[in-house]
């Protein structure tokens, strides 16, 4: 995980070029959380993703989280602290 841009950049490319999304929003909430559990002063540590794929055909709601949560795994371990999905397919997405 390069140490350049900010935590969303990072989140928001490694998604591109992991999932080939075809709607990607990621949203830093860390504000909402000061003072709370996992929080730090300068924030992102709590973000909030949609995300369209086709990467997540005939998975779980689960499976897709885990995928999820496994490419972005260097981001738990640099202080990402909560992670708000929502991960669907381009059918379920309309």
């Amino acid at each position: 995980m390069s140490g350049q841009g900010t935590l969303k950049d990072w989140i928001g490319q490694t998604l591109q070029a992991e999932l080939a999304p075809t709607h990607l929003d990621v949203v830093d909430e860390s504000h909402m959380h000061a003072g709370h559990a996992g929080a730090r002063p300068g924030g992102e540590t709590h973000y909030r993703v949609d995300v369209v794929s086709a990467a997540f055909e005939g998975k779980s709601r689960v499976e897709r989280h885990r995928l999820v949560n496994a490419v972005l795994a260097p981001a738990f371990e640099r202080g990402l602290h909560a992670l708000a999905l929502k991960a669907r397919t381009p059918a379920e997405a309309g």
